[in-house]
């Protein structure tokens, strides 16, 4: 037996006794034995295919306390609770605004004392020098980063305070002086997104792990709707015929509140929850619905991470998301069980105006100026420079995020006029990339396509065959994928175009091809517009 089988067999074996899994899913294998020799690993899979398992088996394998750098208070305590639930008699603990100081002090103590296998955080108490200081000298030799995406600014879920997870991370070199090994993890990440957060986390000889971005339990459908009203209607009946539990997404608060009113009258036991609720009201939600107390939650987007019930039957949007990205992230806690389920869009053009409306703005160079002035009074703590400039802590730690990509990204900028103009132009970058992802969502409902093709296109994935799952593949409507393997511009390649720049090619069709540009996010292009003016070229 080679080495490679002997670890394939102690990692199944560890999977089986200490955690209760009789079989691995794809990429699990790969994923976990790639760590245990020594590489890191970004790990892109869907929701629902078992990425926890990996730094889990991995974690008991390297025989030292692991870190789970998680953002969501919620998804902590699940895992925490699964892993102190499974045979292997593991600790679990964790970090986090909802323990007193006492508490965090006797974990960190357990954690420093070696009684500690699983450690988990949010960036945010990761950013605290004292607990940062605490978990290192817990000796960690495994770092797990979950929603990896946010780590990058190419992602739809850029979040400031995973900006500087990379150099957090770095801190944590135990007594030996290694820095332990680290596995990246996300459901949702198009090839740029992908390098940058290799990139960013400072991943050392990673290997990425893709696991295909294909659902073949998941129907996909779209309902297109004119008016207001109709779209309403269209949403109740759906939902109200629907069997088995489910979710409605909404794009706001009021809409949340106006459908779960509506649904419960029509006879389902539904519950609502978004962000202007108390947060004891939203963990009752959720604790209801894992209990089947509720069948359907109506939510806006904040209702997503954590949520592991296998046996959502459909996922309803009552209005087009901003993005591919976000749509692909919540229509993926389907069917997690792999039985059918169905994703079905309720599409009203008039509502990608809200994803123009909600995409990031671009700040103020007064305000930049304020911020800069103040980092070089008070030094680059988003608290002290946050006071110092008058400003709250968001807006101040997305000026001083900028500020870092332009000082890594055009070190020339360095005087202040020329730095406030160079944030200027990132953040207008940002935000043509931001509404490019809503034209993209635009492109998937009302495409004529196969839905999945569409969207594992959109993550640089090409299908060679219909998925026949979705309402265009059902009528008849969608061809099958007949993509030259000698295109012009394979998928993943780099290009440069005459007008916006450098760009990554994520999906060739017969006629066109889509790329995201690094200026102006993404484009669909003519292939014989390209070819006929010289507009485009592999770099």
């Amino acid at each position: 037996m080679t080495s490679q089988q002997q670890l394939l067999s102690t990692v199944e074996q560890t999977a089986r006794e200490v955690f209760g899994h009789e079989h691995l899913l794809g990429g699990q294998a790969e994923a976990m034995t790639a760590l245990l020799d020594g590489h890191d690993v970004l790990l892109v899979s869907p929701t629902g295919s078992g990425k926890s398992l990996v730094y889990q088996v991995a974690g008991v394998l390297t025989e030292g306390c692991t870190l789970v750098v998680s953002p969501l208070l919620a998804l902590q305590q699940d895992q925490v609770e699964s892993i102190r639930s499974a045979p292997g008699g593991l600790t679990a603990c964790r970090l986090s605004s909802a323990e007193s100081e006492s508490e965090k002090r006797e974990v960190v103590e357990r954690a420093s004392a070696g009684e500690v296998d699983f450690l988990f955080c949010s960036p945010e108490q990761l950013a605290n020098d004292e607990v940062r200081a605490a978990i290192a000298a817990a000796g960690i030799r495994l770092v797990a980063v979950d929603e990896a995406h946010c780590v990058s600014a190419w992602g739809h879920d850029f979040r400031p305070d995973y900006f500087r997870l990379g150099e957090l991370l770095a801190d944590l070199v135990g007594d030996a002086g290694a820095p332990p090994r680290v596995v990246a993890m996300t459901a949702t990440a198009a090839p740029p997104v992908q390098e940058d957060i290799v990139d960013r986390l400072d991943l050392r000889d990673p290997r990425t792990v893709l696991t295909g971005f294909a659902r073949d339990n998941l129907a996909l459908d779209v309902v297109r709707v004119v008016e207001e009203h109709d779209q309403h209607r269209t949403v109740v009946d759906l939902v109200a015929a629907a069997e088995g539990s489910g979710i409605v997404y909404c794009r706001t608060r009021p809409k949340a509140e106006e459908y779960a009113a509506a649904l419960a009258e029509a006879g389902r036991r539904t519950a609502v929850y978004h962000a202007g609720l108390a947060h004891r009201r939203r963990e009752e939600t959720h604790e209801a619905f894992m209990a089947d107390e509720v069948d359907v939650v109506v939510a806006t987007s904040a209702f997503g991470m954590g949520i592991d019930k296998p046996d959502v039957r459909f996922v309803v949007h009552a209005q087009v998301p901003e993005s591919p990205d976000t749509y692909y992230q919540e229509v993926g806690r389907a069917g997690r069980d792999g039985e059918p389920a169905t994703a079905t869009l309720v599409y009203r053009p008039e509502d990608l105006a809200l994803g123009r409306f909600f995409s990031g703005g671009v700040p103020r160079r007064k305000d930049v100026h304020a911020v800069l002035r103040a980092a070089g009074e008070v030094g680059t703590e988003p608290k002290d420079v946050a006071e110092a400039a008058g400003f709250g802590p968001r807006k101040t730690g997305r000026i001083l995020n900028l500020l870092a990509l332009v000082h890594e990204t055009r070190p020339e900028a360095n005087a202040p006029d020329d730095a406030v103009e160079a944030v200027v132009e990132v953040a207008e970058s940002h935000r043509q990339l931001e509404r490019s992802r809503v034209d993209m969502m635009r492109g998937y409902a009302e495409t004529d396509r196969c839905r999945a093709a569409y969207l594992q296109g959109y993550f640089g994935e090409q299908a060679d065959h219909r998925c026949g799952r979705c309402d265009n593949c059902r009528s008849g409507v969608a061809e099958d994928p007949s993509v030259e393997q000698d295109a012009a511009y394979p998928v993943q390649s780099d290009v440069v175009h005459v007008e916006f720049g450098p760009g990554v090619v994520t999906d060739v069709e017969d006629d066109r091809v889509t790329v995201l540009f690094e200026s102006v996010g993404y484009r669909t292009l003519s292939l014989e517009v390209l070819d006929e003016q010289d507009l485009l070229e592999l770099a």
